[in-house]
């Protein structure tokens, strides 16, 4: 995508080799974005990365604060039809293989998570057989990427609840009375029972996980702050086929003293919660 030439009213910006500072960033951020190009601003994580994932040290976090008996582990759409080859994600062109590497990480959180007694969902995106709940533009997007949801394809119709593409990996499957949750839309919390669930068990903080990060873990995220949780974003249990996007959407975390939570890693979560 073409970037915009500056126009007289936009901002001078510092094209220094550390980047647009924070604050131009927080003022301007659109403009600095036009102006430098996505590429070099994502190229320029690296020197305020920590700051921007909502990892300062000096302010409470998250992690730190958070009661087991309060929180829930989201472990989101990790379903065959997007991590292995023969399913959607690959046949619409996504790199699979760092989808695929979430799976250790999350398989860790998960042993931790149900000893510490974290409350564990699972999301699985998919519709029903009808498509009556799949949003046309979604499904004219699908049909344009090469992999047209309702479609046959080696794993099933692609992206239907009950075919074996709509199911879990073998490496993650639930437990018998850890909670299911089928979502028709990126977001967990639309036209689904997850607020209902969350609120019954008095959940408060929330740890997300899964794929991608700047789809379906990011909807699920804003959803969730703007209903007032806490959360906590786990950076190398989430991915994206594409790592410019999973750095841009973890980058975003942070802004603005932590406007969308906390990022951190699996080793953080663990060492936070096993005695």
């Amino acid at each position: 995508m073409a970037t915009k030439k500056l126009d007289e009213k936009s901002p001078v910006v510092n094209m220094s080799e550390a980047g647009p500072s924070r604050r131009e960033i927080l003022a301007h951020g659109s403009k600095v974005v036009a102006s430098i190009g996505v590429a070099a601003l994502l190229g320029n994580l690296g020197t305020f990365q920590r700051e921007s994932y909502g990892m300062d040290r000096s302010t409470t976090s998250l992690l730190e604060s958070l009661t087991p008996a309060r929180t829930a582990l989201l472990v989101i759409d990790m379903q065959r039809d997007f991590l292995l080859p023969e399913g959607y994600a690959a046949q619409a062109g996504l790199d699979i293989a760092p989808l695929v590497a979430t799976i250790r990480p999350i398989e860790k959180l998960l042993a931790v998570g149900r000893k510490a007694g974290l409350l564990i969902v699972h999301t699985r995106e998919g519709h029903l057989p009808d498509l009556s709940d799949c949003p046309p533009y979604k499904l004219e997007r699908s049909r344009r990427a090469g992999a047209e949801i309702g479609s046959k394809g080696p794993l099933g119709r692609l992206l239907v609840r009950g075919e074996v593409g709509h199911d879990f990996v073998e490496a993650l499957r639930p437990l018998e009375q850890e909670i299911i949750i089928d979502k028709p839309g990126y977001s967990a919390f639309a036209h689904t029972g997850l607020q209902q669930v969350l609120m019954k068990r008095g959940i408060e903080t929330l740890i997300l996980t899964g794929v991608t990060t700047e789809v379906c873990v990011s909807s699920t995220l804003r959803a969730a702050i703007d209903l007032g949780y806490r959360c906590i974003t786990v950076s190398d249990a989430c991915a994206s086929g594409n790592p410019d996007l999973h750095k841009a959407s973890l980058a975003m975390i942070g802004v603005e003293g932590g406007i969308f939570g906390q990022v951190v890693t699996t080793a953080e979560v663990i060492e936070r919660l096993v005695p």
